[in-house]
């Protein structure tokens, strides 16, 4: 694999009982690339994160993670994951879930600019299940990003969080995809596919189109990326 691809998925394949979650996913990841996985519940994108996590096990096919197979228990400190439901200890304070993260993942600094970012330095003392939904979001994302990794996955990140919220996040997204950092988001929402880079729609566990929301609505004939994913999807209403 070329040095250039943070992430290398090859002919995956990945079955749940009588259920194909994934059905032969071919994709290359660049480093420091925003890369958006598109389509509704139930399309396969979160057991292709748990796959490129190590989370989960393929039945057939790669996968390659910073030049590594996956799984790769190795890998993990390089690699910070954002769970769709928040992975949180809820009797511990805000605080306290971000150092435990930053310990664990060998990182002694960044807990405060980690707070920062996501606005919930002031509330640092605040016990995690005293919390609204939106600030767990964030305290989630903070648990992810404190270590500073390579390859950052984000499963579903701005679910409750306000519209002002949101645009900061994305700013910081690019900002660390400009600094190297590669980020791979899985979303449902289309303003938020409009932010990244490039696209990888996903239905049935199948990998429909891949490239920049550009190339997408041109590949649809279609002005919005909502009638592009429902043209190549075949749903369309004629």
């Amino acid at each position: 694999m070329s040095e250039s691809f943070a992430v290398d998925v090859q002919n995956v394949s990945k079955s749940f009982g009588t259920v194909k979650a994934l059905d032969g996913v071919t994709m290359r990841i660049r480093q420091g690339e925003i890369y958006g996985l598109l389509g509704p519940n139930g399309a396969g994108k979160t057991t292709l994160i748990r796959m490129i996590v190590g989370i989960v096990e393929a039945h057939a096919g790669t996968v390659t993670v910073l030049s590594q197979r996956m799984p790769n228990v190795a890998v993990l400190r390089h690699v910070g994951y954002m769970t769709q439901a928040a992975a949180l200890y809820p009797g511990l304070s805000v605080e306290e879930n971000v150092r435990f993260f930053a310990a664990i993942n060998g990182a002694e600094k960044g807990v405060k600019e980690a707070l920062e970012l996501v606005e919930l330095y002031e509330r640092r003392g605040s016990v995690v299940s005293t919390l609204s939904g939106g600030m767990r979001q964030r305290c989630s994302l903070a648990c992810a990003l404190v270590h500073k990794p390579e390859l950052l996955l984000l499963d579903e990140p701005t679910v409750g969080v306000d519209p002002q919220l949101r645009v900061q996040f994305w700013e910081s997204f690019r900002r660390m995809a400009e600094a190297g950092t590669t980020i791979i988001v899985s979303s449902h929402v289309m303003d938020e596919a409009e932010r990244c880079q490039r696209l990888g729609l996903i239905q049935y566990g199948r990998l429909l189109a891949e490239g920049s929301p550009n190339e997408i609505r041109a590949m649809a004939g279609t002005q919005n990326l909502e009638e592009a994913f429902l043209t190549l999807a075949g749903q369309k209403a004629s």
